[in-house]
């Protein structure tokens, strides 16, 4: 069987993972997960991690295989990555990457080579207490090349662009490729504005009823840092400040001031889940505006479309 790679994307809540066991299971296939959290184990109804149960028996390769409690990058990402690839063409089935972490999804088709710069742990710890307005200007300073082009919200990017530029004395240079020596297809599913909030709003409520406030709760209890849970984002960063208002508010000797002290912990409860929905819809649009700049991806809009597009890619 010829080498090719199907790649499956989208934004957050868009359908991703049904959509891949459903070809998987109709083009004898392997799925790989694309997901920056999804790596870490304990991190399920958070991350939006497939169940077993919707596995529908297909193998699922890079879930679960870090603590979260250990740093994991995308250096580490696409050396495995490229392992379960090679591993299911021997098989002889075609692998399918899947998920919404665009970088991820490019270190793999794209080849990028990462700078080899040790993380020095005590210079992110200074750099955690700047915002990502501070952070953006201090990179600005530094390298001007490389503040143009990154994003200046995303505090984890900023952190890791000023280590690379403070410990090497040098501007961050541009990323080297080796693109894959076979054929990829990118199929990205496409979903209206409106269909993706009520998506979004969906999803999130099923999985705060079926347990997500527990399973943070789990994770910082087995020793997760809520200063870990937050660099997590989204979920875990919105949920892991709710479970520390709820404990800040039963001790109210915590707060300087009466009126810092919660309303109710029902008054916090939806005030923090109402956050996390816009920071969700915020965090899909920034997928999007990523993905919109690879011209390589067909966008679909349903998996008829996508079934067509895969059989007519596997079998040239």
């Amino acid at each position: 069987m010829a080498k090719k790679l199907v790649v499956i994307l989208g934004p957050t809540a868009s359908g991703k993972s049904a959509l891949a066991v459903n070809l998987a299971k109709k083009f004898n296939g392997e799925i790989i997960s694309a997901d920056s959290r999804q790596v870490y184990r304990g991190m399920d109804l958070g991350s939006g991690k497939i169940t077993q149960k919707e596995m529908k028996g297909v193998t699922h390769h890079l879930l679960d295989v870090v603590s979260p409690q250990k740093r994991f990058d995308v250096v580490q990402y696409r050396k495995l990555a490229q392992k379960a690839i090679a591993q299911i063409m021997r098989k002889g089935k075609t692998p399918i990457l899947c998920g919404g972490t665009g970088f991820y999804i490019q270190a793999i088709i794209d080849g990028i080579i990462i700078p080899e710069i040790k993380p020095d742990w005590r210079l992110r710890s200074d750099l955690e207490h700047l915002s990502a307005e501070e952070l953006f200007e201090k990179l600005k300073k530094f390298d001007q090349r490389r503040a143009e082009n990154i994003d200046r919200s995303n505090r984890r990017r900023l952190i890791r662009a000023l280590e690379i530029v403070m410990k090497s004395g040098k501007p961050v240079p541009i990323l080297k490729k080796e693109p894959l020596p076979y054929p990829v297809l990118m199929v990205g599913i496409k979903k209206t504005p409106q269909d993706l909030k009520k998506l979004i709003a969906k999803r999130l409520q099923q999985r705060l009823k079926i347990g997500m406030v527990d399973e943070v709760k789990k994770l910082h209890q087995s020793g997760v840092s809520w200063k870990r849970l937050e660099e997590f984002g989204l979920e875990y960063r919105w949920i892991a400040r709710y479970l520390k208002t709820i404990k800040d508010f039963r001790n109210p000797l915590k707060f300087e001031r009466i009126s810092e002290i919660p309303k109710s912990v029902s008054f916090e409860k939806s005030l923090f889940f109402n956050r996390l929905q816009k920071e969700t819809e915020h965090f899909a649009k920034r997928q999007m505006t990523w993905f919109k700049r690879d011209k390589r991806i067909h966008w679909i809009k349903n998996q008829k479309a996508a079934e067509k597009l895969v059989k007519i890619f596997v079998k040239k």
